[in-house]
Parts: C-alpha cells; structure tokens; sequence
C-alpha cells in the first residue's frame, strides 16, 4: 500500500487540535484497558488497517493479552470479557455504526448499568476521536506499521 499524502503535514494545525483531544483522553473517566478495546473494536469495524496496527501494539504494551486481543471480534462470544468492557464494546459498535433511528434505549440502559453518566460521555468521546482517525487514515492510506519508531510502537515487539 502507498500513502496518498501525508495528513499531519498537509494540515499541521487540525492534526494538533485531534492529537490534543487524543491526549485529553488520556485522563478521562474511562480506563486504558477499555480505551484500547474500544480503539481496536472500532478500527476492526471501519476496516483501518493503520489504527488496527497501532492500537494492539499500544494495548500490548499497555499489557493485554495476545487471547484478549485475538477475542476482541467474537465479544459477544468470549468469557475473557467483564461486564463493563462489554458494556464498552456494545457502545463502541453503536456509536461507530450509526444506524437509522438512533441507538436503542435499551443499549443505553445496559450501559448505564456498568458505567457512569460521565465515563459514557467520555465513552463517546473515545469512539468519535478513533472514528475521526480512522477516517482520515483510510482515506490517506496511510500504512500499518508507518509510525511504530515515532510513536514508540516497536517496544511492542510485535514486529
């Protein structure tokens, strides 16, 4: 695959302004561990090889399990996941995969039954940044694994 163009150089300043929000999660409500289920779950979705790239070697290094990683597709499925990760997964694929109609109440009231009014705020949050990276890396093309020395990625060693 070849990169179209090159995003951050070609609009430094709107770069900046979605990797200050990116940082700004990083001390949100909702934990790692769940950020970079919901990272990888969306990426999985919106097919961003880039994203999916990244977010698993993050997750690595952030210390998840190869099992977890391979079970983040099948959720639904796994018992490797506790409730509120699920709760986190089922609002990512909602969130990500707007459909007509909205999100059901039903979904809303499951995922209030596992985290806060502000950790789904922030929740949401998460999945429109990683929706608005994707988006811009698969329009781009811009190639898996590109960025692993810039961004530390190659301690993963996933390589």
């Amino acid at each position: 695959m070849t990169q179209r163009l090159n995003y951050a150089q070609q609009s430094p300043e709107l770069f900046r302004k979605l990797s200050e929000l990116s940082m700004a999660l990083k001390d949100s409500a909702i934990d790692q561990k769940i950020q970079d289920l919901v990272h990888i779950r969306a990426s999985q979705i919106n097919g961003c090889a880039f994203c999916l790239d990244m977010h698993v070697k993050e997750a690595k290094i952030h210390g998840e399990s190869e099992l977890r990683l391979y079970h983040i597709s099948i959720w639904r499925e796994s018992n490797l996941f506790i409730p509120r990760e699920r709760a986190a997964l089922a609002w990512t694929e909602a969130v990500t995969k707007l459909h007509e109609g909205g999100i059901p109440d039903e979904l809303y009231e499951r995922v209030r039954g596992q985290l806060s009014e502000k950790e789904i705020s922030d929740l949401t949050f998460a999945i429109m940044v990683i929706n608005a990276w994707n988006r811009a890396s698969i329009a781009f093309k811009t190639v898996p694994g590109s960025a692993d020395k810039a961004y530390g990625l190659d301690r993963a060693g996933l390589n």
